[in-house]
């Protein structure tokens, strides 16, 4: 064995005999604390032994309130018997105003879209020279018919009074006699001339025929009249809702049925049923209902405005009157899985989630309440506002219990 070797050994055999030595005191010095421990833990002279742990957790503490609520009690209310429907808004009338004369120059135009107008206003005039010309000429040609009617009349007056002279012939009787004829008509033909002429010279101006709204103008200055519409006015600037309903429910819907339409801006208006429609769609089964649209007063129609507007989309309740339901406010109904639930407040402060049947709903402008069928009792006291953050067997404080819901007021 080489000298080296001989070295690596006795290193290595001096450095385990260390560590030896270093766990040996370690463990002397750590058996005090072990045995003072145990003499800790060891059960004292007539001190019944502890049970051993049988795995079951401690029954926790009392349950801290999970939220902050608001209740109320569920009580009888009066709802809407309704339905709802969705139409379009279209004018009550649409009128085309025209050119009653062809091929004359557009002088002047008087009015704009959107601009209202009254019944006889003037809304274009056309250059009226040729016309004024045309009646001067029609004028002449009635005077000079008059004065050859007035002479074919003496003629014809001389002639009865010599018919049984013998002074002239039957022939020239006769003759005479017919030329006086052909003098009154052609002084006819000649007045009815004029009429037609005075005419044109009056439809130079477009008058609007009724009072309305113009929606459309289709004509310029400079331009020459032709056929089609000038000008579409809504007459007297009347609104209707068309309202499509299911033939299911149109027998329900009769002339003065009360109806609540709601525009797309969230406006409001008054309608009352002033035709129903006399067919049905075949595809789509539904029939339309014309609703005149109501202004503030009870027998005034909407007029145009910024709320409602022709081809605007609107939503519509037909309403017949109300009757008692039980109601609860549509923040306490949660929908969850499809299914709705109500969280009533137990006398512990604990709140148990009831399933329940919803009807009827009301507006928020009616109060907001849900019509509830069935899972609650009259006078429950269920959680208004948080309902959405609750599950069931949750201990809520509740703050302050909110007045019962609403009656909504009878349409």
């Amino acid at each position: 064995m080489s000298f080296f070797r001989r070295m690596s050994l006795k290193f290595y055999g001096l450095l385990a005999l260390v560590l030896l030595l270093v766990a040996g005191a370690a463990w002397y010095a750590m058996r005090p604390a072990a045995l003072t421990a145990a003499r800790a833990t060891a059960p004292t002279p007539g001190t019944p032994a502890p049970e051993p742990a049988s795995g079951r957790a401690d029954p926790p503490a009392a349950g801290k309130a999970a939220l902050t609520v608001t209740t109320v009690l569920v009580q009888p209310a009066k709802l809407a018997l309704h339905f709802s429907a969705n139409g379009g808004i279209f004018p009550w009338q649409e009128v085309g105003v025209g050119a009653e004369v062809q091929g004359l120059r557009v002088n002047d135009v008087r009015v704009d879209v959107g601009q209202s107008v009254q019944r006889g206003q003037v809304l274009a005039t056309f250059a009226a020279e040729g016309v004024v010309a045309d009646v001067a000429v029609a004028r002449a040609a009635l005077a000079e018919a008059q004065a050859n009617a007035t002479e074919a009349l003496s003629n014809g007056d001389r002639a009865r009074s010599l018919q049984n002279s013998g002074a002239l012939s039957n022939q020239q009787i006769q003759q005479m006699l017919t030329l006086e004829q052909a003098a009154r008509a052609r002084v006819e033909s000649a007045k009815a001339a004029l009429d037609a002429q005075l005419v044109r010279l009056k439809h130079t101006q477009v008058l609007a025929p009724d009072s309305g709204i113009i929606v459309q103008r289709n004509v310029a200055v400079g331009a020459v009249a032709g056929p089609g519409d000038l000008f579409r006015l809504i007459r007297q600037g009347r609104l209707e809702w068309r309202a499509e309903v299911t033939s299911t429910e149109l027998a329900r819907v009769q002339p003065g049925t009360e109806v609540q339409v709601l525009a797309p801006g969230g406006a409001v208006a008054r309608g009352r049923v002033r035709m129903i429609g006399p067919t049905v769609d075949a595809q789509t089964r539904a029939g339309l209902v014309y609703v005149d649209l109501l202004g503030m007063a009870a027998d005034e129609k909407l007029a145009l405005g910024a709320a409602f507007r022709p081809g605007m989309f609107a939503k519509g309740d037909f309403v017949f009157g109300n009757s008692s339901a039980l109601t609860v406010p549509q923040q306490a109904v949660v929908v969850r899985d499809g299914f709705s639930y109500c969280f009533v407040l137990g006398a512990d402060g604990r709140v148990a989630q009831r399933k329940i049947s919803v009807g009827r709903r009301s507006s928020a402008q009616d109060g907001g309440v849900v019509e509830v069928l069935g899972g609650l009792e009259p006078g429950a006291q269920v959680v208004a506002s948080g309902a959405g953050f609750l599950n069931d067997g949750d201990v809520v404080k509740v703050v302050r219990t909110a007045p019962a819901a609403a009656a909504p007021a009878a349409q």
